[in-house]
């Protein structure tokens, strides 16, 4: 790519993304060779005005947090056609990793670390009055520092929200957004745990939406899902029985608060480091 391309003032460096009608760079500021990440959103037909007031609603939110897991966005760029945004520029934090569907951790203990971490950012946008409503492994950055970062607040919205069409991601989706009943801290309790199952069982919840050409989707009584345990014989009973809890159809059966998760993933935590102690200490015990 051509080194001196801009986007208004800043300086492009390399194309970091693509969506349906957004595109996503990292540039420098050439004031002060500070690097960011822009999200560059373009209206072509009036069926793109959503994803303008996605890119507006995410900024929006992200400004009135401030948590070192949530990616943060510092101002927006219009340009109008008479009265109507044509295109849009977010400019926002930039960061040097992959996607945890990209890259899943090669441990379980790095898998639980990273759920924590997830579990503190949305605590943090629960405490401030709103719900991410896409968490995913394609919204959850893994930095080159191990550091974690929730991306993409475009369908974020306030608690008790009741959208006026379903969002969400097929595969991670809760059974609330699909009927269209209100939004809450829940609802990111069962796309989290969705997340958790994919991650450490390769295998995606079945959800009351399919993905396209996968039939009607399911009913609130048919769903079968296989305990991750049975899946994967590493994750501990615990984590086991924490997913399947995130993933209860009806809300009130979930953990009441993303605190409740995070303190039972800590626990996890510690009985994975505790059952490494155990092992190195039964290898020094062993007979040469």
């Amino acid at each position: 790519m051509d080194q001196t391309h801009q986007i208004g003032d800043y300086q492009v460096l390399s194309v970091l993304g693509q969506g349906a009608s957004s595109t996503i760079y990292a540039v420098m500021d050439p004031r002060d060779s500070h690097v960011y990440a822009i999200k560059r959103v373009v209206r072509h037909t009036a069926s793109d005005q959503r994803f303008i007031d996605q890119a507006l609603n995410e900024h929006e939110i992200a400004t009135q947090i401030e948590h070192p897991t949530l990616r943060r966005s510092f101002k927006i760029i219009r340009r109008r056609k008479l009265v109507k945004t044509t295109e849009l520029l977010v400019l926002m934090e930039l960061v040097d990793g992959m996607t945890l569907e990209l890259g899943r951790p090669q441990s379980l203990e790095q898998s639980v670390m990273i759920f924590h971490a997830v579990a503190q950012g949305l605590d943090a946008m629960h405490a401030a009055g709103f719900v991410h409503c896409d968490i995913k492994p394609n919204n959850i950055l893994i930095g080159s520092d191990a550091g974690v970062k929730i991306i993409d607040l475009g369908q974020a919205c306030p608690i008790d929200t009741v959208k006026e069409r379903i969002q969400g991601t097929p595969d991670y989706i809760a059974p609330e957004q699909v009927l269209r009943l209100s939004i809450t801290p829940q609802t990111d309790v069962f796309n989290l745990g969705a997340t958790m199952y994919w991650t450490l069982t390769s295998h995606h919840v079945p959800t009351l939406i399919p993905k396209k050409g996968e039939g009607s989707g399911l009913s609130l009584g048919d769903r079968e899902l296989r305990p991750p345990a049975e899946l994967n014989e590493n994750i501990p009973t615990a984590l086991n029985a924490l997913i399947l809890k995130c993933l209860e159809i009806e809300r009130k059966d979930r953990p009441a608060t993303m605190m409740d998760v995070k303190n039972r993933l800590e626990v996890v935590y510690h009985q994975l480091q505790q059952q490494k102690v155990n092992a190195g200490e039964a290898e020094e015990r062993r007979p040469a």
